[in-house]
């Protein structure tokens, strides 16, 4: 199942960090949520689950997981192999 991030909710700072929630839907079904980052994290490195964003073109970048030298992992998008910030161009909630 790949989820779509519709928005972010940030804390503290406008990095990546700081992102705390997701919001998401699932267009194979419909279904919507939000989840914190750490249950997103959780989910695509322990049950192999895949999210991305999408722009008004269509194109798609994949949401995966950092692991800093210190602190928490983090989410961060990565569009033909290149890190971009298209999570942080997300609306906030």
């Amino acid at each position: 199942m790949a989820i779509q991030i519709t928005a972010v909710r940030l804390s503290g700072g406008t990095m990546h960090e700081h992102i705390t929630h997701l919001w998401w839907t699932n267009p194979a079904d419909g279904k919507t949520g939000h989840n914190t980052r750490a249950q997103i994290v959780t989910w695509i490195e322990d049950k192999n689950g895949q999210a991305y964003t999408s722009d008004a073109g269509g194109h798609r970048a994949e949401v995966v997981v950092v692991t800093p030298p210190r602190g928490e992992k983090y989410l961060q998008t990565r569009a033909d192999g290149v890190w971009t910030n298209n999570l942080l161009a997300l609306p906030r909630r």
